[in-house]
C-alpha cells in the first residue's frame, strides 16, 4: 500500500531498475484476434520449452529480483491483425508474424537461447523480409501515442505500467496541479472527443467542475458499438491502467470520487482486464480512499451493457448504468449538469482518457504540435473490409485517406480496386476515390457530410455492392433502435423496406426520392444524435453511386454483380445435351425440357442458388 508520493516515486524506481534486468522480453500478442488464433497455447507452450532449458522466465514483474531474467508476456493487440499470431522480440524489436504452435522449438533453439533471428518468421512484404517491427510500412508510417503500450508491455501488470512512467501524469495532477490547472491544460491541449461528436473535452470538464453539486461522477463509453470498430476494445485489453489514469485525473480535475467504465459483455477479455487493473490499483492505494496520503478518495466500478447500439449514446448510457432502459432523453439538460444519477458528469470515451495522461506530462503544446490546428493529436483507426492489411491503426489527425489505405493498409486484396470506404460506421458516411486525398479531421469531414466516428473504417472494391451496403447499415441500424421516438423506430423500418425491395429486384420509380424525402424527415425529427445519423449511409451511397441504384431498379441488374436476386442465369442451348441433372437438382423445378434436348430455365420461379452450375458437366449453365 502506497501511503505517500514518495512511496510511490521509490517504487517507480524499483520496477523500472527490475524490467530493465530483464535483458531479453518475448511479447505475445494475447488481444482479442491473436488469442482466437491459438497465441495462448504459443505462451504457454514457450513457457514451458524455456523452463524446460533451464532459462530463469519471469512472467511477472517483480520488484526487487535476485538477478537477471527473460520476461515471457502477454501483451495487448499489436495491431497488425492480418498478421497474426504475432510475437515481439525485446530489446532487438523484432517481429514473428503468423507465428504456430510448432514454430516455438525453434524460437527457443534460435531466438531465445542464441539470440539469433528466426527469419521465416519475419513479415513479408513485396519480396521484401523485414526483421524489425519498426521497419515494416505497415507501423513505419503510423504515429502511435495512445497504442505505444499496446503491444509492448504486459498488460496485466500494474508494476510495469508503473515501470515505464504510468501514474506519473496522475502523481503530477494530484501534488503540482491545481483542478484550475488541469482543466487549463486540457482546453488549451484542444482535445476533442474520440467518440465520434469531437466535442472539446476540456469545455466538458470545467462544466462539471463548475457545478455546485457535492457527488459528481467520472464516466468512460467503452460500449463501441459501431460494425467493424475495435480501437477502445484494444486499448482496455492492451493499456488498461492508461485509461483508468485519464479518468482518475478527470476526478482529480472536477470534483468527483467514483468512476464508471460502461463497456459491452461481448468484451469479455477487456472486462477481466479491466477489473484485474482496478484490482491492482487498489491494492496499491491508487484507488480508494485518501490516495497517497492526500485528502483526494476516488473509487472505480464496471457496468456491463448487453450490446444495444444506442447505449453509445450518453444519456442511454448513463440510464443502463443506473438499471434503467437505454433510452436516450431530451436536451437540454446536458450530462455536465444532470449525468449519471442525476449528477454533474464528465463522460468521454476510451479513447480521450488515453490522451489525458500525455497532455500532463508533455504538454499542451507538445500535443498540439500533432495532428491539424483544429483537430490536433493522434485518431486510431480500425481497418477492415476489402484491405491488403486488416489491423489496429493510429495516425495523426488530418492524415489522408490514401495514405491510410495504400501506404499503411496496403492497397486493395488480389489486385482490385478501391471504390468506397465507410467511415463514421452506421452514423457515418461513404467516401470515395474523389476523397482519397481529404484529410481525415473533425471539421473537413463535416464539409462532405461525414463523420470520423469512433474510428471504425470498412474499406471496399469494385464487387461492392453500395445498394446492398446502405441496406446492410440501415438493418443494423433499425434493429438497434431503442423504439423510444417515431421517426427512427417507424422511419428506418419503412426506408429498410425499400431498401430490400431494390436489391431484390424489385425496385420502383420513385423509390430513390423517397428514400431521400424519408431521410431528410428523419434526420430533422429523430430525439437523438444516432437517430438522427441513421440515414447518412443512405444518402451518401444515392449521392455518390446514385446509377447503381437506379440500374437496380430500371435494368434490374446489379453493376457489381453481387445481388443475388438480381442474378441471371440462363443455359446455353449449343451446350446443352439434355442430360437433365440439373432439372433433377433444382430445388424448386425451375429448370424444364426433355431428355436429350436443351433445357431452359424459367426465370420466374428460379432462385438464383447456383446448383445447377455447379451440377452441369458439359459447362452450359452460367450468369448472364
Amino acid at each position: 500500500m502506497l501511503k505517500n508520493r514518495e512511496a510511490l516515486i521509490a517504487l517507480r524506481a524499483a520496477t523500472k531498475k527490475s524490467y530493465e534486468m530483464q535483458t531479453k522480453k518475448i511479447i505475445v500478442c494475447a488481444g482479442t484476434g491473436c488469442v482466437a488464433g491459438g497465441s495462448l497455447k504459443i505462451y504457454d507452450r514457450l513457457k514451458a520449452l524455456t523452463e524446460a532449458a533451464g532459462v530463469n522466465v519471469a512472467v511477472e514483474l517483480e520488484v526487487d529480483p535476485h538477478d537477471q531474467s527473460m520476461g515471457l508476456k502477454k501483451s495487448g493487440c499489436h495491431g497488425f491483425c492480418e498478421m497474426g499470431p504475432l510475437l515481439r522480440i525485446d530489446p532487438q524489436g523484432w517481429l514473428y508474424t503468423k507465428v504456430r504452435l510448432e514454430d516455438c522449438e525453434e524460437i527457443v533453439e534460435k531466438t531465445i537461447l542464441k539470440g539469433e533471428p528466426v527469419e521465416r518468421l519475419a513479415c513479408m512484404k513485396d519480396g521484401v523480409a523485414y526483421r524489425m517491427q519498426e521497419d515494416i510500412p505497415f507501423y513505419k508510417q503510423q504515429t502511435r501515442v495512445v497504442l505505444e503500450h499496446c503491444g509492448k508491455i504486459d498488460a496485466d501488470s500494474i508494476l510495469e505500467y508503473i515501470a515505464i512512467g504510468g501514474y506519473e501524469a496522475f502523481e503530477k495532477a494530484l501534488f503540482d496541479m491545481t483542478p484550475d490547472d488541469i482543466v487549463a491544460e486540457i482546453t488549451k491541449s484542444n482535445l476533442r472527443g474520440r467518440g465520434g461528436g469531437g466535442f472539446p473535452a476540456g469545455r466538458k470538464w470545467e462544466q462539471v467542475k463548475r457545478q455546485k453539486e457535492a457527488q459528481k461522477y467520472v464516466v468512460c463509453n467503452g460500449d463501441e458499438g459501431d460494425p467493424g470498430a475495435f480501437m477502445d476494445r484494444s486499448i482496455m485489453e492492451g493499456d488498461p491502467h492508461r485509461m483508468l489514469e485519464g479518468m482518475m485525473i478527470a476526478g482529480v480535475a472536477c470534483g468527483a470520487d467514483e468512476g464508471y467504465i460502461y463497456v459491452r459483455a461481448e468484451y469479455p477479455l477487456a472486462v477481466e482486464r479491466l477489473r484485474n487493473a482496478i484490482l491492482q490499483a487498489e491494492e496499491l492505494g491508487l484507488l480508494g480512499d485518501n490516495i497517497l496520503g492526500t485528502d483526494f478518495s476516488f473509487k472505480m466500478h464496471i457496468s456491463c451493457g448487453a450490446g444495444a447500439f444506442v447505449c453509445g449514446e450518453g444519456s442511454a448510457l448513463t440510464a443502463s448504468i443506473e438499471g434503467k432502459r437505454g433510452f436516450p432523453r431530451v436536451k437540454p439538460p446536458r450530462t455536465t449538469e444532470h449525468g449519471l444519477f442525476d449528477k454533474p458528469t464528465v463522460l468521454n470515451n476510451v479513447e480521450t482518457y488515453a490522451n489525458v495522461a500525455h497532455i500532463i506530462t508533455k504538454g499542451a503544446d507538445w500535443y498540439l504540435g500533432i495532428g491539424t490546428e483544429t483537430s490536433p493529436g493522434t485518431k486510431a483507426f480500425a481497418l477492415t473490409g476489402n484491405i491488403a492489411n486488416t489491423g489496429l491503426i493510429e495516425v495523426p489527425m488530418g492524415t489522408t485517406l490514401r495514405k491510410i489505405i495504400f501506404d499503411i493498409g496496403g492497397g486493395m486484396r488480389d489486385g482490385r480496386e478501391f471504390k468506397a470506404v465507410q467511415i463514421g460506421g452506421p452514423s457515418g458516411a461513404c467516401l470515395t476515390k474523389e476523397h482519397l486525398d481529404l484529410p481525415l479531421d473533425f471539421d473537413t469531414l463535416k464539409k462532405v457530410d461525414a463523420m470520423i466516428g469512433s474510428g471504425g473504417l470498412v474499406v471496399m472494391d469494385d464487387s461492392t455492392c453500395m445498394v446492398e451496403v446502405a441496406r446492410f447499415f440501415m438493418h443494423f441500424t433499425q434493429n438497434e433502435s431503442c423504439g423510444k421516438c417515431v421517426p427512427c423506430r417507424e422511419g428506418t423500418k419503412r426506408m429498410l423496406g425499400i431498401l430490400e425491395r431494390i436489391v431484390a429486384g424489385e425496385g420502383e420509380d420513385g423509390d430513390i426520392e423517397l428514400l431521400l424525402e424519408l431521410a431528410e424527415t428523419i434526420s430533422a425529427t429523430a430525439l437523438c444524435g444516432l437517430g438522427k445519423s441513421a440515414p447518412s449511409p443512405v444518402v451518401s451511397t444515392i449521392k455518390n453511386f446514385r446509377h447503381e441504384y437506379e440500374a437496380h431498379i430500371y435494368d434490374k441488374k446489379c453493376p457489381a454483380d453481387a445481388c443475388q436476386k438480381l442474378k441471371q442465369i440462363v443455359i446455353d442451348p449449343a451446350l446443352c445435351k439434355g442430360c437433365t441433372k440439373c432439372a433433377r437438382l433444382c430445388p424448386v423445378s425451375a429448370i424444364e425440357g426433355k431428355v436429350k434436348e436443351p433445357h431452359a430455365i424459367n426465370l420466374s420461379k428460379c432462385i438464383r442458388c447456383g446448383s445447377c452450375i455447379l451440377a452441369c458437366a458439359c459447362k452450359a449453365i452460367k450468369e448472364a
